[in-house]
């Protein structure tokens, strides 16, 4: 097959919340970019399905608040947790100061296929569906463009700047050989859906019990479940068999024990390999990476779109002037990394320490009762604290707001 060539500005890599974001506000300040896309749509289940009251404003900003929000979507206003028989209210979003006091869930098909919408208004922006980015070009120390492949063929994109969006696992950033620091994670998680009754709890909540962690997300009509386990044990998890796995689930959830039918075989649960990590330097000459590129999170807290769609607003905001100009340099790339770094770091260590006292000790097994830790009792004697892992949560470290103009 002949290759196919292109030029743009930006070539952005991933069509996640991080690269849509980032092609939806660049083009909106009149830089052409190209977002590339490997799979043919957004359909795939148990993505993360939050969307942050940081994220609820940033909408509000760029005047498509009302839209997104009449697509079907459920809103949180507290997080609860059970530790043991010991229940809890973890965060209250109702005291934020943002527009939207609560987190919409909402299908991240439903949200990226919003982001496509509102960016091809722009004349400047381009998406490429079913087009998988492989490799880097590069002229000397500086990368050029992007090599994908796509059902008609390879695909050359020649860009002023590369973008790697390509999540946890990305191809670019191993391409460009950058380095990344492994922060460790103590767990995996078995994703599964189950219908949802009129007589079942309200409450998004997570259920801690010895040896035991278990999720459950109200998204309306159905719960979205989350069954978690030390890390590298789910090969025995299933070797133990689907009715063990069956069994567990409702000596955690027994008011669902007439809906374990639903769970037909090991492929209606789907494993995620937990990362935390981060990249040393976030970009090289022409390339930058944003995202779970940069820096992949822990579900804790369900921050990790947040993170992401902080980093492509960021990079809007130092980036638009310079694509417009030319090609950004290596110091204008690096004050990305540089404005976003604290943020990231400060979210991680907060994982990393909920990870090893709350979630280590769970799964570990011990005692016959599991203590609630001292952070989570004084949640539950002073209410107004659940203000502060709202903040965390629904607000962030730092939050950014929309500088790049419109066009």
């Amino acid at each position: 097959m002949n290759t196919t060539s292109r030029m743009v500005r930006c070539c952005i890599a991933g069509g996640g919340p991080a690269g849509m974001m980032l092609g939806l506000l660049l083009a909106r300040a009149g830089v052409s970019v190209l977002v590339l896309e490997k799979h043919a749509d957004f359909l795939r289940d148990f993505r993360g399905d939050t969307i942050h009251p940081s994220t609820l404003e940033l909408m509000r900003e760029l005047g498509i608040l009302d839209e997104l929000l009449r697509l079907p979507h459920q809103e949180v206003t507290r997080l609860a947790a059970q530790f043991g028989d010991f229940p809890v209210t973890i965060a209250d979003f109702s005291h934020l100061s943002t527009c939207c006091r609560f987190i919409a869930m909402m299908p991240q098909w439903d949200f990226l296929d919003f982001l496509v919408r509102r960016a091809k208004i722009f004349p400047t922006f381009q998406l490429e569906m079913r087009a998988e980015a492989v490799d880097l070009i590069e002229d000397a120390d500086r990368v050029v463009g992007v090599r994908a492949v796509t059902p008609a063929g390879p695909l050359e994109v020649r860009a002023d700047l590369v973008v790697a969006a390509d999540g946890r696992s990305s191809v670019l950033r191993e391409r460009a050989g950058l380095a990344v620091e492994d922060l460790g994670a103590p767990m995996d998680v078995f994703w599964f859906r189950l219908s949802r009754r009129p007589r079942d709890p309200e409450t998004t909540m997570g259920r801690f019990d010895i040896g035991r962690i278990f999720v459950l997300i109200n998204r309306g009509e159905h719960w979205q479940c989350g069954y978690v386990i030390p890390k590298g044990s789910a090969e025995g998890v299933r070797r133990r068999g689907l009715d063990a796995f069956r069994a567990e689930v409702v000596r955690l959830a027994p008011w669902a024990s007439d809906r374990m039918n639903e769970i037909r075989d090991w492929e209606d649960v789907k494993l995620l390999t937990v990362k935390v990590d981060r990249l040393r330097e976030w970009s090289r000459s022409g390339l930058l990476c944003i995202g779970d590129a940069a820096h992949a999170m822990s579900p804790v807290g369900g921050v990790g779109i947040n993170l992401a769609i902080q980093d492509a607003v960021a990079a809007a905001n130092l980036l638009w002037e310079p694509l417009r100009a030319g090609r950004p340099t290596e110091a204008q790339l690096r004050r990305v990394q540089a404005r976003r770094r604290w943020p990231t770091r400060v979210t991680q260590r907060l994982q990393v320490l909920v990870q090893r006292r709350v979630i280590t000790r769970a799964l570990a097994g011990g005692p016959a009762r599991l203590t609630p830790p001292l952070a989570i009792r004084l949640l539950a004697r002073w209410p107004f604290l659940q203000r502060l892992p709202a903040r965390l949560v629904g607000v962030g470290i730092r939050p950014e707001h929309v500088r790049s103009p419109a066009a």
